[in-house]
């Protein structure tokens, strides 16, 4: 998530933007789309306010916070925002089956999907998984552990997520996106 952090009466502090930036991060999983995050930390007499603005994946939600400490306030108002993603995401989700319309993949287990073309119905097993950032050789000492044949993770170099296969000839493919 794009995320800018703007401080107001209030020295910049490298810590608070990790700290916020990090905790903005656990909503990309709610996310289907890239968004952007506008982040108002300022200071009024005793008063720490933090503002969150969230634009994209068809959501705008603003959410402000004030409090006697920095840490509390943006903790608060990111479960304000957290309740009203998920809100919306339901209300999406409520709209399509109204029309009749399934989501795509929205599945939290492991389970199959049958497909009709032609003649012959198709299996197509449906797998969440999480993806997390590394670089490509610790991508393949986690492919060297595990029994999988690819390894989907985030490129802790270019932040763009990479997808790690095992070839017929016993070396690697990486598939990275471009652009």
């Amino acid at each position: 998530m794009q995320t800018s952090v703007t401080f107001k009466n209030l020295d910049p502090s490298e810590h608070l933007k990790s700290y916020v930036s990090g905790k903005l991060d656990r909503f990309d999983k709610y996310l289907d789309n890239p968004a952007e995050a506008g982040v108002v930390l300022s200071v009024e007499k005793h008063r720490h306010i933090a503002e969150i603005n969230i634009s994209g994946d068809r959501l705008k939600i603003k959410g402000t916070e004030e409090t006697n400490d920095m840490y509390s306030a943006i903790d608060m108002v990111l479960d304000k925002i957290e309740k009203q993603i998920k809100k919306g995401k339901q209300k999406s989700r409520d709209r399509r089956a109204k029309r009749g319309i399934e989501p795509l993949v929205e599945a939290s287990a492991p389970e199959e999907a049958v497909i009709v073309q032609d003649d012959a119905p198709r299996q197509v097993m449906v797998r969440n998984i999480e993806y997390k950032p590394m670089d490509v050789e610790e991508a393949i000492l986690q492919m060297d552990l595990s029994d999988d044949n690819f390894l989907v993770f985030t490129n802790a170099r270019t932040d763009r997520i990479n997808v790690l296969y095992h070839r017929k000839d016993g070396h690697y493919g990486l598939i990275q996106p471009t652009g």
